[in-house]
């Protein structure tokens, strides 16, 4: 893909993370094998998966160009990302052609009660690369060996193992195997591009969505540079490294701060919630068209007859005199004028219109490297260039900065060095404070609005926490909304916080009254 073929993917999905990768240790992620003859494997696996292992997946949304005001607008819809001949009946440019495949798909393994046991992408062999076809899903050989390894996080990993053993019947013809010490998992982020994957090795485009990298599979059968065997996980971390290292260069940590900034939760801080709650239907792991599994009923009874009232978010959590940047200023706006009058065109949002290009969204809309990158100006880690630098008379900096006519003025490192301070000791009290299950408490009433699903990313104070959606406006009610002069308290702790709540970049407009996905012609 060149270089401006995938600048115009990326902007289809966000910006992307700075490039790198990095191999997951077993505590982080597993491979579970289900294997057997012709149809066995998906037989058994399509009665304990919600998504249809007959049926081709999803692609993840991304963001189409539309033209408001005479001005190129992105919002958001669901595509064929994949398109023949590169036409596209809407305005704006075709899309570029990202390949995902059907022989990688996300997943969730519900209990009997119908909540989550794990979530995890499932890879299908024989695996084939996106550019060589996929052929037709649903053909089978009785007498050729199928079989599915089961991407999923370490910590649920022991218990998914005893769910599938669980329900492996006496007939059942599938042989299940932990196999995480003969296949390691490889992540790979700043790029969309999937294709001319080396030999030994499986490749394939995260199906949650593409701001999450690029998923690899290598296993002891992998070959070295040397032409031998990669038999111990050192060694295809060590070989994986080498291979990717000049474009790539090595980035553990990245994953989970990508993921949290991303807005998705997974494993054990999803155990226990509904597939709804955990916004799975966004992340194209669920179907509603398959037939029975095991946990269906609350799905299906929660998508086409409840109400969705609380989702899990991310927010990011500031000192209450932290002046708040804009895209939360606009938000206040939208919430305090009432978004009952969002359709008026008589009503104060004709202004709005005229200044943003169309009625922003209730809260914030946001990819992880743009959250990182509000997160890092508050906490004192981007400067603000302000000292025009002196030039000589051929307009050469004589300053020794090499800046564009600008250096950083002593009283700028004054307030950066104070922020960050500030925000180390943040970030140390998140850490005590914030951790799984604790609760959001709003001071103005004393209600709890949501609780902790995880810790802050890494460098951040961005937390996921299971939210409700009336109180960040985001479904209707009288009297709730989000306000950006809120201040709240985390688990235990007495100090006062305030939050800056957004949605992901991958989340779809949300129906008001119903908590879900809008429905495309409303």
């Amino acid at each position: 893909m060149s270089s401006s073929n995938l600048a115009a993917a990326a902007m289809r999905y966000g910006k992307l993370w700075g490039r790198g990768h990095e191999t997951f240790p077993k505590s982080l992620r597993r491979i579970i094998s289900v294997k057997g003859k012709g149809e066995h494997p998906t037989t058994y696996l399509q009665g304990l998966l919600t998504c249809d292992l007959k049926s081709e997946p999803t692609a993840p949304r991304m963001m189409e160009t539309k033209i408001i005001n005479d001005e190129e607008v992105q919002v958001q819809v669901q595509v064929q990302v994949q398109v023949q001949d590169g036409s596209n009946e809407n305005d704006g440019p075709p899309p570029v052609d990202v390949k995902f495949t059907s022989k990688m798909r996300s997943a969730c393994f519900l209990d009997q009660k119908g909540r989550i046991l794990t979530d995890a992408l499932l890879w299908k062999k024989p695996f084939v690369d996106p550019t060589e076809g996929e052929g037709t899903p649903m053909e089978f050989d009785d007498d050729k060996e199928s079989e599915y390894l089961i991407d999923v996080p370490g910590d649920t990993a022991d218990e998914l193992i005893s769910h599938l053993k669980k329900y492996k019947l006496r007939r059942t013809k599938v042989k299940i195997n932990d196999v995480s010490d003969d296949i390691s998992v490889h992540s790979v982020y700043g790029t969309l591009n999937a294709e001319g994957t080396p030999p030994g090795y499986m490749a394939a485009i995260d199906p949650r969505h593409p701001s999450l990298g690029m998923r690899v599979l290598s296993s002891s059968s992998t070959m070295g540079p040397d032409g031998t065997a990669l038999e111990t996980h050192d060694q295809r971390t060590d070989t994986f490294a080498n291979m990717m290292h000049n474009f790539f260069p090595k980035s553990n940590g990245s994953y989970n701060v990508i993921r949290k900034l991303g807005g998705i939760a997974e494993g054990s801080e999803i155990q226990g919630k509904t597939a709804l709650e955990s916004n799975q239907e966004f992340l194209n792991a669920i179907s509603f068209q398959k037939g029975c599994y095991l946990g269906q009923e609350l799905t299906a009874r929660s998508q086409h007859l409840g109400t969705i009232r609380k989702r899990i978010m991310p927010i990011m959590i500031v000192d209450p005199f932290t002046e708040i940047p804009r895209p939360w200023i606009i938000a206040h706006k939208l919430q305090e004028a009432g978004l009952q009058h969002v359709n008026d065109p008589d009503y104060e949002f004709k202004g709005m219109i005229e200044v943003e290009g169309e009625i922003p969204p209730a809260l914030p809309k946001m990819s992880a490297p743009g959250a990182g990158g509000i997160s890092a100006m508050l906490s004192g880690n981007i400067a603000l260039p302000t000292v025009p630098i002196d030039q000589d008379q051929d307009g050469q900096s004589t300053s020794g900065s090499g800046a564009e006519g600008v250096e950083i003025s002593e009283e700028e490192k004054a307030r950066m060095k104070k922020l960050q301070q500030e925000s180390e000791a943040l970030m140390e009290e998140l850490n005590t404070v914030a951790t799984a299950g604790a609760k959001i408490v709003d001071k103005k009433d004393g209600k709890t609005i949501g609780r902790v699903i995880s810790s802050p990313a890494s460098g951040t104070s961005i937390i996921l926490a299971q939210m409700r959606l009336d109180e960040m406006g985001l479904l209707d009610s009288a009297s709730a909304k989000w306000s950006q002069t809120n201040r709240i308290v985390i688990g235990d702790g007495s100090r006062e916080y305030r939050y800056l709540p957004y949605m992901p970049i991958w989340w779809p407009d949300i129906d008001r009254k119903t908590g879900k996905a809008k429905a495309e012609d409303s």
